[in-house]
């Protein structure tokens, strides 16, 4: 089945005929029917169900409110469905029954229910029915399906899409009867039913199942031992000993009784050895956990034991440690003297050294001389006489320097003539490179005024898209106050109305009190008058003048409403004219296009400006090239001029500087090298005097050492420094010491416990013990067996004897063939033997319902991740109820079937969802089943979470193979997202809500 077209009008909340088109979503395969809650989504799904069947689940049981509450008196309530079959494309027009004004006078009158059922035969409606009865019985044939059917498999409506999942045994039954056609196999077990009731009046008695129940309960006896007991007491194995052989089925009734007897003394006498045997092992389990506490202890103190003698037999070693942490801490007392005569020592070499290097300095310059610091005063005298000649040398580099700045001089004015040269060759170039880019920049600027019109008509639709939208909710206000004028206006006519009718209605009682007694009638001329009107609701003139005032006022009203909707109509299209269409964002993005573009043309014309200006500075440096050549001619002859007079004085200064140095290379190197020797002379009376000072400090520092030596218990420095340990060797050295203290006695505290015990010094053997507890837990288990064995016995016997008693009843001639036919019976109808109470209409079901099942798991593995799957049970139902058809749920986290009322409601969707789909599949595939080409479903995506509305999403994207169409309602922003083809339910202002399609 597949549904094309809908169309609804005065149905729920939607008042103006609405229509949705199912055949555009077909491409898509997937839809969403999303809105507001109370928008009117399910009423979608309520229309197509009373278009089918005349009825709307919803208002079951209460007052069908199928007109809409919106409705105008004068209003239509329709709903038409087209949808098609195997059997062809059809149409059903329905309307419900619903109150409405006479046609002829006042008043309201019922309209009465309609339907109209059609088909299509080369493209034309044919009727095939028109009356109630006759549509419902040719729907019934078209669709298959009853309406709870429907609702089951096809229109998943709120509350009722889990009801599949969560029937019993018998509704399920009930549903796939009319899926899968197999009322045969229920007319096959009422015909196996008559022949067993057949057999079962020709049946004398029921003497073969108790002689049966007697040989059952005899053989028991017999594998049991219990004819002749060995347990019982003397006078009772007598009495056994000497029974005579039952004959008769009494006398075999009460040999069963005695040997049940006998049973029971035998279980009771297997209970207590049970006990006795329990408590055995008990006591034997109990010495063998001491036996294994002891050796655990023995085994402790065993260890604790080596692990002292360890400890003891480390005492030297630690005793060694102890000594030398004692010597590190004595030695270090005297790490200080040791440094300070140690550093002085070195002090005094580094002296003697200095002394010695500065000595063999001096002896360098092979000068000799008693006293050093006069001879030095005098050569510090001697070399004032040269400081002039010094001081010319300096200057000598600024004079070369200044011979170098002429010369440079000279080679800048001749490189300046040949630039001036080379710029009057490369100018011509550059102006040309900036004439193009002026002209570019021209002809961007002269498109300003263009661009500016742009940007101004940008602007004027950026106003009227902001006028558009205030102008919008303007008219949807309008509309509103329009809408409630109307609604005012026709709640005066009705009023008006009503009070017309009771002004017309109380004309008889008005004449009436007018008559007198003799009077003639005005109307008839008579003069008696046996039966005048009672004028009971007097109703006046006035009072209709003033309902027509009113009426006239909010007449007034309405239509100054509407003339302000047209006009804010009228003002809105002209404001949708010119924004041309464009939404507020979209005219922003224009606009600030065209502003930007504006924005570059002006910049383009001040850039003009720029450029002419440069244009005409590289003009004028051509002509001022030219201007400059004789200037720079003048200047090059003044640079060689002044290289000249400086060139003199350069050979000048030279010639002085040559005098003063002697034979040295320079007058500076003179005067560098007498104050070397002065240097060299000062610097050997200073290293003289500072090694006669360290020589006295390291004196001082020797006798500190050897008084702190004397002291100590050290023989000499080597012994202290062989003794002197760092700071974490000795820290190292003082854990170790404290740690063995502190194992030991622990092991002590654990050794004394232990030895206070008074454990065995041999090892502890736990086989006795272990045998003897195995032996009795073998002895309680062999007891647990014959109590158990005992007492099953006993227990069978007293039902064997139970029902032999119940069912003693006559034997029959035909009592082989009426078991075997009862049998075949009963297993066809679910009883006796059949364990599982499934007949065979069950039986051939619960194969299609595993189909299904196995379907279902396909998607609801992927749904739940794994962890969910949906199982066939044909386990017994409670009480005796129908069994074979029951659905259970495999949890693979807990590796365990529950049942599927256990699942939350999350879970309960996504299985009711995926048996769903499971069952359209099946039957789509049986060849001449019903083709499930259209899904709605109406609830349980709000309680998914993301991930899974993800894999619900992907399972309802599957379903769009070969050509089914799915509707979705729900409000989850997620799904609107996800599903672009989407029916939209919009309530109005005004109240009535609508059907857009998107």
């Amino acid at each position: 089945m597949q549904l094309h077209r809908l169309e609804v009008e005065g149905f729920g909340p939607f008042r103006e005929r609405q229509t949705v088109d199912f055949d555009a979503f077909a491409d898509d395969g997937i839809f969403l029917i999303a809105g507001r809650t109370g928008a009117g989504k399910s009423s979608i799904l309520d229309a197509v169900c009373f278009g089918l069947y005349g009825g709307v689940p919803r208002y079951e049981g209460g007052e069908k409110r199928l007109r809409s509450d919106h409705c105008e008196p004068d209003d239509v309530t329709e709903v038409v469905v087209e949808f098609s079959t195997p059997a062809g494309r059809f149409r059903v027009r329905r309307s419900p029954e619903y109150e409405r004004p006479k046609k002829r006078g006042g008043g309201m009158t019922v309209q009465p229910a309609a339907v109209q059922l059609d088909t299509s035969v080369g493209g034309e409606w044919i009727g095939l029915a028109a009356k109630e009865r006759e549509a419902a019985f040719e729907l019934d044939e078209i669709l298959q399906l009853s309406r709870e059917q429907f609702l089951q498999v096809i229109l998943l409506a709120q509350n009722r899409f889990s009801e599949f999942l969560l029937a019993g045994s018998k509704e399920r039954q009930s549903l796939l009867r009319r899926l899968f056609g197999t009322e045969r196999f229920e007319d096959v077990q009422a015909r196996f039913d008559e022949r067993r009731k057949a057999a079962e009046q020709s049946l004398g008695a029921r003497l073969a199942t108790v002689s049966a129940r007697l040989d059952e309960g005899e053989r028991l006896v017999g594998s049991a031992g219990l004819g002749h007991d060995g347990e019982v007491q003397g006078e009772d194995a007598g009495a056994a000993d000497s029974e005579p052989v039952a004959v008769t089925t009494e006398e075999r009734l009460d040999g069963l009784r005695r040997a049940k007897a006998r049973a029971d003394y035998r279980a009771e006498r297997r209970a207590a050895e049970r006990i006795e045997a329990e408590k055995q092992s008990d006591a034997a389990d109990a010495a063998l956990a001491i036996a294994r506490e002891e050796q655990r202890a023995q085994l402790e103190r065993d260890r604790a034991r080596a692990a002292l003698a360890r400890l003891e037999a480390d005492e030297p070693h630690i005793a060694a440690a102890r000594g030398e942490l004692q010597n590190a801490r004595a030695a270090e007392l005297l790490r200080g003297p040791i440094s300070a005569a140690t550093t002085a020592t070195s002090a005094l070499d580094a002296a003697i050294e200095a002394e010695t290097r500065a000595r063999a300095a001096w002896e360098a310059h092979g000068i000799v001389a008693d006293d050093l610091t006069e001879w030095a005063a005098e050569r510090t005298a001697q070399t004032g006489l040269w400081q002039r000649a010094a001081e010319l040398e300096r200057s000598a580099s600024a004079l070369d320097a200044e011979l170098a700045a002429t010369s440079d001089a000279v080679a800048a004015a001749t490189a300046r003539i040949d630039a001036a040269e080379a710029d009057r060759v490369a100018l011509p170039a550059e102006l040309e490179q900036l004439t193009l880019a002026r002209d570019a920049a021209r002809q961007l600027a002269d498109r300003a005024g263009d661009l500016a019109a742009a940007r101004d008509a940008a602007a004027a639709r950026h106003a009227a898209a902001v006028e558009t939208v205030r102008l919008r909710a303007a008219h949807d206000d309008a509309e509103r106050q329009l809408a409630d004028a109307s609604a005012a206006l026709a709640a005066a006519q009705t009023a008006l109305a009503q009070l017309t009718q009771r002004r017309l209605d109380g004309f008889a009682g008005e004449l009436a009190t007018s008559l007198h007694e003799g009077e003639a009638c005005p109307v008839c001329g008579s003069h008696e008058h046996p039966a005048p009107a009672v004028h009971a609701d007097p109703v006046s003139a006035e009072d209709v003048d003033e309902a027509e005032a009113a009426r006239d006022v909010l007449a007034q009203r309405e239509r100054d409403a509407a003339e302000r909707t047209s006009s804010l109509r009228a003002d809105l299209a002209a404001a949708i004219s010119r924004a041309d269409g464009r939404e507020v964002d979209e005219a922003v993005a224009e606009l600030d296009t065209a502003t930007a573009a504006h924005a570059q043309s002006t910049d383009a014309a001040d850039q003009l400006v720029t450029l002419d200006q440069q244009r005409e500075a590289l003009l004028a440096r051509i002509r001022r090239l030219d201007s400059d050549r004789d200037r720079d001619s003048t200047a090059l002859a003044a640079a060689r001029e002044a290289h000249s007079l400086v060139a003199q004085r350069v050979a000048d200064t030279r010639e002085t500087i040559a005098e003063a140095k002697g034979h040295y290379e320079s007058v500076a190197e003179r005067l560098t090298a007498t104050r070397v020797e002065v240097q060299a002379a000062l610097a050997l009376v200073e290293a003289a005097a500072e090694r006669a000072r360290k020589a006295e400090a390291a004196t001082a520092a020797k006798a500190e050492l050897d008084a702190a030596l004397e002291a100590s218990e050290f023989d000499g420095i080597a012994a202290v420094e062989l003794s002197l340990l760092t700071a974490a060797a000795q820290a190292a050295l003082e854990n170790r010491v404290t740690q063995h203290a502190v194992q030991r006695e622990k092991e002590r505290a654990i050794l004394l416990d232990l030895e206070l015990r008074t454990l065995p010094e041999e090892t502890i053997d736990l086989g006795p013990a272990e045998q003897s507890s195995l032996a009795a837990r073998q002895r309680w288990s062999v007891a647990v067996d014959e109590a158990g064995r005992a007492a099953g016995v006993s227990e069978q016997l007293a039902a064997v004897i139970e029902a032999a008693t119940s069912e003693h009843a006559r034997i029959a001639d035909d009592a082989a063939d009426y078991e075997v036919l009862r049998g075949l019976a009963d297993a066809i109808a679910g009883r006796g033997a059949n364990a599982r109470k499934m007949t065979l209409e069950t039986f051939v079901l619960a194969a299609e319902l595993e189909e299904i099942v196995d379907a279902a798991n396909r998607r609801l593995s992927d749904m739940s991740t794994g962890r969910y799957q949906l199982r066939h049970s044909d386990a017994l139902a409670a009480r005796g109820a129908a069994s074979g058809l029951g659905i259970v749920v495999f949890d693979a986290f807990t590796g365990q079937t529950r049942p599927a009322q256990s699942l939350s409601g999350g879970e309960t969707f996504l299985s009711s969802l995926a048996l769903a789909l499971g069952l359209a599949e099946v039957v789509t595939a049986r060849a001449g089943g019903i083709r499930l080409d259209t899904l709605f479903i109406d609830e349980g995506f709000g309680s998914l979470d993301g991930d899974t509305l993800d894999v619900a999403m992907r399972t309802l994207d599957e379903l769009r193979q070969g050509g089914r169409t799915v509707g979705v309602i729900s409000h989850v922003e997620a799904m609107q997202e996800q599903i672009p083809a989407q029916l939209r339910v919009r309530a109005t202002s005004s109240g009535p809500s609508v059907i857009e399609a998107r």
